[in-house]
């Protein structure tokens, strides 16, 4: 699964969870970016990531997060 794959799932996760219309996430995309994103939604579009992929991020791989490229990088070492 290639990058532009990830995150266009990525969208349709956030877009479910936010539930505040159409996301449009890039690599560089962080928190501050999207409204909605908050720390419960957070929580859940961590959630709803493992639930689609069937992975498990720890504690530690969440907090390092900085952006969408960060995470699109997470998923793709575990899938």
């Amino acid at each position: 699964m290639n990058t532009e794959q990830i995150i266009h799932e990525l969208n349709l996760i956030f877009e479910d969870v936010i539930d505040e219309g159409r996301v449009e996430l890039s690599l560089n995309t962080t928190a501050k970016d999207v409204e909605g994103w908050d720390s419960l939604n957070h929580v859940q579009i961590i959630y709803a990531i493992e639930q689609k992929y069937g992975i498990k991020f720890s504690l530690t791989e969440v907090q390092s997060l900085n952006n969408v490229g960060d995470l699109v990088n997470l998923i793709s070492g575990k899938i």
